[in-house]
């Protein structure tokens, strides 16, 4: 694994990414490139265009010039990578394409993205039929939207686009979720993670099934799993969420929260949350007494389990935030 795709998808419509714009999309929509869920086939399965794809084909072009989609982020930040993903397209995927990008902020129209001023993240590259092409990318600005150039036509079943999120604080309230990965927090550490990555309780709304959350192998031992998250910003936290929805027979028996802040050079974990019994199945909110600024947080389930959302609320430092945005 390339190690920029560990990082989250800011294309991605569970942040709220969406294509603003597309030049052509005959046979299959460019709405699919975005999508979270890996792409999907079922061959032999025709509609009035032809065989359906789970991604974004455009017609034969029978003139000169190539395809392009824009591209709207839904979580800003700073490309490390992208992945222009064919699954299941062979005879019919580009033979090259490129990646640009954009930093307009607000709710720019299709024209007003045209005007803008674009960077080459990838250059025009050749592509694999019916599977990943990954290109890291070196420049370390903070973008907005991105432009998907196809050369000439054909079909791309996902956009990728890996990085780091990096919010506007102007846009966030006092106290909000600095777990949430819509934001920046991203896992750091895992003791288990059979069954689910813990990167998924930070994932905006509510958890869909089991399989949405983090659930770790059953426990033959006297230890506990855990997990540590490096917050969106540096925070005195309020609130802690844990919610189990969905594990019945397998949510942990009861948690614990623990803090320590980087910026002191201290190793010393303080306690935020002390262990506190879980239910199956429920969302559970407790409160946060008074304890100092953490830039990191360990959740503690006992012995071990799933979670389905980690929400923990707090009052963020403001100055990290901006420091971020420059």
């Amino acid at each position: 694994m390339d190690e920029f795709t560990g990082l989250p998808d800011l294309a991605s419509r569970a942040f709220g990414g969406g294509v603003v714009y597309a030049n052509d999309e005959f046979f299959a929509a460019a709405d699919h490139l975005v999508l979270p869920a890996p792409a999907g086939h079922a061959p032999k399965t025709f509609d009035h265009k032809g065989q359906v794809y789970d991604g974004w084909e455009t017609r034969r072009r029978r003139e000169a010039g190539h395809d392009f989609a824009l591209v709207r982020l839904g979580a800003p930040g700073i490309v490390h990578g992208v992945d222009v993903d064919t699954s299941f397209f062979t005879g019919n995927y580009p033979p090259a394409a490129s990646v640009e990008a954009a930093s307009v902020e607000g709710y720019p129209s299709k024209d007003e993205l045209e005007a803008a001023e674009w960077t080459e993240l990838v250059p025009r590259s050749e592509l694999k039929g019916d599977g990943s092409n990954l290109f890291a990318v070196a420049d370390r600005q903070r973008w907005t939207h991105v432009r998907l150039r196809i050369f000439p036509d054909g079909g791309v079943a996902r956009l990728r686009v890996y990085g780091e999120v990096v919010p506007d604080p102007a846009l966030l309230p006092k106290t909000f979720d600095v777990a949430a990965a819509q934001y920046g927090a991203t896992v750091v550490d895992c003791s288990n993670m059979f069954y689910g990555h813990p990167q998924r309780m930070l994932m905006p709304g509510l958890a869909q099934n089991m399989g949405d959350g983090w659930e770790t192998s059953r426990r033959r031992d006297d230890a506990n799993d855990w997990i540590i998250v490096k917050l969106a910003a540096p925070a005195v936290l309020r609130f802690a969420d844990l919610d189990t929805s969905h594990f019945k027979g397998n949510a942990p028996g009861a948690a614990r929260l623990t803090g320590r802040d980087e910026r002191t050079g201290s190793e010393e974990w303080v306690e935020l949350l002390p262990r506190v019994a879980l239910r199956p199945d429920t969302p559970h909110r407790f409160k946060i007494e008074k304890v100092p600024a953490v830039t990191h947080v360990r959740l503690d389930i006992f012995p071990d389990g799933g979670m389905a959302r980690l929400r923990l609320l707090g009052d963020a430092d403001r100055g990290y935030l901006k420091a971020r945005m420059a």
